[in-house]
């Protein structure tokens, strides 16, 4: 079974080792890496054509203008040949070795697998700032604003084929509509991993403070719009209510 890994780049030559590093450190090897690369000016393609002969015949990479992240996700999902997808930021990377093997042996029987993933600050790759906690995920959560961690979503590619790739007109939650889709819309089946998938850094597109997460807000109402759900921003609230009380009890077990 081979499963394709997408990264999408632009300017990440700061962060893009570690990424890399991860992938070749899994003992999973039949794997297809997908790289696509938005025309980047820092020295970021420099760094894939340095790690290339690593991969032995295992990378595949484009670098061109796209029209954001998740168009560029959906270069690679386009590219993917694998049986299973998932998707690695270029500023994250997996957490232990062993997360595609785990991939593997737990998605057989069901259309897309999905775990838990945690936090870091660049400064301190080392020590965990928060967890994001998949276990208490269920369907109907959806409808609030509830999602499992989307950096650990593994499906077979014939899911993306059948029901259809990001929808680019969402700026910050196009993988929140495409798990709408997916998982609430057309009831795929899943299952959840109590392992932690993936470590990532603090700052990202969907961690980058209050004006970020009005725009979540803002798609997240789009996106029931989109598929005729009914939902309305109280519903929407109940989640960062949760997430408060996750933080705090996270606080709490680190002191």
């Amino acid at each position: 079974m081979i499963i394709s890994i997408i990264t999408a780049t632009y300017n990440s030559a700061n962060t893009i080792r570690d990424t890399f590093e991860s992938v070749l450190s899994q003992t999973y090897n039949n794997i297809e890496y997908i790289v696509i690369d938005g025309a980047s000016t820092d020295g970021t393609i420099d760094i894939i054509k340095e790690y290339e002969p690593r991969f032995q015949g295992r990378l595949k990479w484009i670098s061109e203008p796209d029209n954001g992240l998740y168009d560029a996700m959906n270069k690679g999902i386009e590219m993917a040949t694998g049986e299973i997808v998932g998707i690695l930021n270029s500023d994250d990377f997996f957490s232990s070795t062993d997360i595609l093997k785990i991939v593997a042996t737990n998605i057989i029987d069901v259309d897309a697998v999905y775990g838990d993933i945690h936090y870091v600050n660049s400064d301190n790759l080392n020590k965990s700032v928060r967890k994001y906690s998949s276990k208490s995920f269920r369907r109907w959560k959806m409808i609030m604003g509830f999602m499992p961690a989307h950096p650990s979503f593994y499906c077979h590619r014939r899911i993306y084929q059948q029901y259809g790739l990001f929808d680019t007109t969402f700026k910050v939650a196009a993988d929140f509509e495409q798990l709408l889709r997916l998982i609430y819309i057309n009831n795929i089946s899943i299952r959840y991993i109590p392992v932690d998938f993936v470590t990532m850094r603090t700052g990202g597109a969907s961690s980058s403070g209050i004006s970020s997460h009005k725009k979540i807000i803002k798609d997240h109402l789009k996106a029931y719009k989109k598929n005729n759900i009914k939902s309305n921003i109280l519903f929407e609230s109940c989640r960062y209510l949760y997430r408060i009380g996750q933080l705090i009890k996270f606080k709490l077990t680190r002191s």
